[in-house]
């Protein structure tokens, strides 16, 4: 399998101008660089709901102020960080926050979504989640969410895999080519879990197995042994100082994804390093 050049040409941020949305158009800007691509830059609004017309007035008013102090905003972000971009443009627009990004994404043929998160815990990741992670599980184009400042380089990507062949190689192609853009060490592992255990002798024998069959290169294998996935990817990657965890999405949603829930959404609401996702696409008969 070749390695193909990832596209990072059109890179869209969502900014609510938090400290880790500022975080995640920083570290965008050193992407664009490096791909000689331009950034994109958007702030929703979010739109109450008014029925009465004196209400409707102030509303439409209190928007324009809402949409103006924005516009400041990025213009004051722009000076500050990017005074030598020329490729760096914004837009604030009204609407569902999630629904917003996912329409602007497709309108603007957006390669890659870079977003600020602070996670979510608890019962609000029970019941609300996080915006990242609502963007994550329906996003058609790979997103990496970021929650500390990071200035690179980004030298160690971990890359939690299952070791299934079905509906793996997009995913793979888009993992070697993230490795190959950031010029980075790859960590591929398994998490062995009390429900999910193998024996290593097996595992290793899979680990190899997967990696000739997808030519990977400058590649660790590695099996982690932890009491559940989620909690062995973030302790894995910290043991070996790696900067991104790059994992596929199934994009469950509705009553498959509170039944199931995906573990790639709980890194996003839990994890602290970058993290690259990408939907897997699955192929039905």
């Amino acid at each position: 399998m070749r390695i193909k050049k990832i596209v990072m040409k059109k890179i869209l941020v969502p900014c609510d101008f938090s400290l880790p949305a500022i975080n995640a158009f920083r570290f965008a800007l050193d992407v664009a660089r490096q791909s000689k691509g331009t950034l994109q830059l958007l702030h929703v609004i979010e739109i109450p709901v008014m029925t009465h017309p004196s209400l409707f007035a102030l509303g439409t008013g209190l928007l324009k102020d809402l949409q103006e102090d924005a516009e400041r905003k990025f213009e004051k972000l722009l000076v500050k960080y990017a005074k030598e971009e020329a490729k760096v443009t914004y837009k604030v627009e009204f609407g569902v926050t999630t629904a917003v990004i996912g329409e602007y994404t497709k309108k603007n043929s957006i390669d890659l979504v870079v977003m600020g998160s602070h996670g979510a815990s608890g019962l609000r990741e029970v019941m609300i989640g996080s915006n990242a992670e609502k963007i994550v599980r329906t996003s058609a184009v790979p997103v990496i969410v970021i929650k500390d400042y990071f200035k690179g380089p980004v030298k160690n990507i971990v890359f939690p895999n299952s070791l299934e062949i079905e509906n793996q190689d997009e995913l793979v192609t888009k993992v070697k080519a993230l490795q190959s853009f950031f010029k980075a060490h790859l960590h591929l592992v398994w998490i062995n879990t009390p429900a999910l255990f193998q024996n290593d002798d097996v595992t290793y024998e899979r680990l190899d197995d997967f990696a000739k069959r997808y030519q990977l290169k400058d590649c660790t294998l590695a099996v982690f042994n932890h009491i559940n996935e989620e909690t062995g990817i973030l302790k894995y990657t910290e043991m070996t100082k790696g900067n991104m965890i790059a994992i596929g999405t199934n994009g469950r949603r509705g009553l498959a994804h509170l039944m199931m829930g995906s573990k790639a959404e709980d890194v996003v609401n839990h994890g602290k390093k970058l993290i690259w996702t990408s939907l897997i696409k699955t192929h039905r008969k």
